[in-house]
């Protein structure tokens, strides 16, 4: 997968870059500004499979940098990342056809995941954002609130080892947990609980 990170900070691009590169599958190019990702973008002899943008770096004013990408890539996959969530970025994020929202306060291995998700065609949107009214509301499918957070978990496509690292948990526990979450979504697995959640927009 070739994906191209554009973020001010060069430390995190190139811990980024680092980390993806060491996973494997993946070519990374990175930028330092939005005018840098376009260039790159419109330089490349192929075309990115995913490109993620820092909202708050020189050239983005905002959300006009992300429909700027997007309409320079053709189709492809953008995504935006930030270290604070700006207000109503989920709604914002989905209606210009971004490919998802990464706060960079997601786990490395959890950030990684998000990038294949995308880069696979997929949106990616962390729960609390997509959902912001879901504690007001009944649990969808009968679901219970650990049962929601290990189905988030589930359509980021994280191993059950990964869930019980981020949620304190034992990972018995999260295989109990999934078992239950296929039951209640009539699922054969969790790869079809997980398709299952998105078409139900639960994840």
């Amino acid at each position: 997968m070739r994906i191209l990170i554009a973020d001010d900070h060069e430390l995190l691009r190139d811990v980024l870059r680092s980390y993806l590169e060491a996973e494997g599958g993946f070519a990374v190019e990175t930028a330092a500004d939005l005018p840098a990702a376009l260039a790159s973008i419109a330089a490349a002899a192929e075309p990115f499979d995913l490109v993620v943008l820092d909202y708050g770096m020189p050239g983005m004013a905002g959300y006009d940098g992300l429909q700027k990408a997007i309409a320079a890539t053709s189709g492809r996959p953008v995504a935006l990342m930030s270290g604070l969530a700006p207000p109503g970025v989920a709604e914002k994020v989905l209606s210009v056809g971004a490919a998802g929202y990464l706060p960079k306060t997601l786990p490395a291995r959890s950030l990684v995941n998000a990038i294949r998700f995308m880069a696979a065609g997929e949106v990616y949107m962390p729960l609390d954002l997509h959902r912001p009214s879901q504690a007001a509301l009944p649990a969808p499918s009968g679901l219970s609130p650990r049962e929601v957070e290990v189905l988030a978990r589930l359509c980021s496509g994280q191993a059950n080892k990964e869930i019980a690292r981020e949620l304190n948990l034992r990972e018995p526990t999260i295989k109990l947990h999934v078992k239950t979450i296929c039951r209640k979504l009539d699922a054969r697995n969790r790869t079809h609980a997980a398709m299952i959640a998105r078409e139900r927009a639960l994840c």
